[in-house]
């Protein structure tokens, strides 16, 4: 055979044989492939469906925040109006501050309140400790807005603390200043969520390494040094868990004040609905939602950084 013959045959069999994918192509499907890559393929589904349901509405609201509201229509030419109006208006302060009251103490009552409970199921319950948590989560079972009701039952002008305090002769007439205020409110959702406390507080107690209390005991500390310099100290991310999981979501709470705070007991979300419903000033309410979110932010990160100074930056 000829050379000639030879370098056409061998053309024949490099066309025969398959192309070669392009080297980005290549790059991909390694690292599809790869740890990192089916990891990525697993939370995109639930990274797509945050960003549709949650990025997606928070971007309207604050370019909503920046319209103006003109009687029935939108005014889409940027404004800070809003944003004046919200940070400057008595009303809207007074609100803004009373609602960051009543979520801070709010929130200390209900840590307070679920510490003792988590220590008590994860140090001295040696038996029977999924029953315990099994009991935690049973107010779970009960729509949040039932048990709002039931505390304004309860905390009636008739209702059942009103009664048992006349019946034993410790008040003459029923009192009125613990339902429709700011008092009922706190106790309201104190009791709606120290379950959310406790679970957190109760995870990071089981996780204390038992020697280190073992070894402190050994050193001559007793049980309220130990806690003060071991226990609370490993535990504080779990207080920090609790305290965020309280705090954020009741400075936006509306149900509780509609129903049990009154005149007295409304806070922030209540103005923000007003502004999307009954006032047609929805670019306003708009305004005042962003800044309720941006100054619960900044709270935040200050109590985490504070908790990061305080357990030497375990949390």
């Amino acid at each position: 055979m000829s050379p000639a013959d030879l370098a056409a045959a061998e053309n024949r069999s490099t066309s025969d044989s398959p192309a070669r994918a392009p080297e980005p192509i290549l790059r991909a499907r390694r690292f599809f492939r790869s740890d990192r890559g089916r990891g990525l393929v697993t939370v995109s589904p639930a990274f797509l469906y945050a960003l549709v349901m949650l990025a997606a509405p928070l971007t309207l609201m604050l370019l909503l925040s920046f319209w103006r509201q003109d009687y029935l229509d939108i005014d889409r030419s940027f404004t800070l109006q809003n944003y004046r109006d919200a940070w400057t208006g008595p009303v809207y302060q007074l609100l803004m501050v009373r609602s960051l009251a009543i979520s801070a103490v709010t929130t200390v009552l209900t840590v307070t309140l679920a510490y003792p409970i988590a220590y008590f199921v994860a140090f001295e319950v040696k038996q029977n400790r999924a029953l315990w948590l099994f009991l935690i989560t049973i107010p779970f079972w009960t729509s949040y807005l039932l048990r709002v009701f039931v505390w304004k039952v309860i905390l009636g002008y008739n209702g059942v603390v009103n009664s048992a305090l006349m019946q034993l002769g410790l008040i003459e007439k029923p009192l009125t200043f613990i339902l429709y205020d700011a008092n009922a409110v706190v106790l309201t959702l104190t009791h709606a969520w120290a379950p959310f406390a406790i679970l957190p507080i109760y995870v990071a107690l089981s996780k204390v390494d038992r020697s280190l209390l073992e070894a402190a005991e050994d050193l001559g500390d007793g049980p309220l040094r130990r806690f003060w310099r071991v226990t609370l100290p490993l535990s504080m991310p779990g207080v920090l868990a609790a305290a965020l999981i309280v705090f954020i979501p009741t400075v936006g709470d509306y149900v509780t004040p509609k129903l049990v705070g009154g005149t007295d007991g409304l806070m922030i979300a209540n103005m923000i609905q007003v502004q999307f419903g009954k006032a047609n000033n929805a670019p306003l309410g708009a305004a005042l939602a962003i800044s309720a979110m941006l100054i619960v932010g900044a709270i935040s990160l200050l109590l985490v950084m504070i908790a990061r100074r305080f357990s030497g930056g375990r949390t």
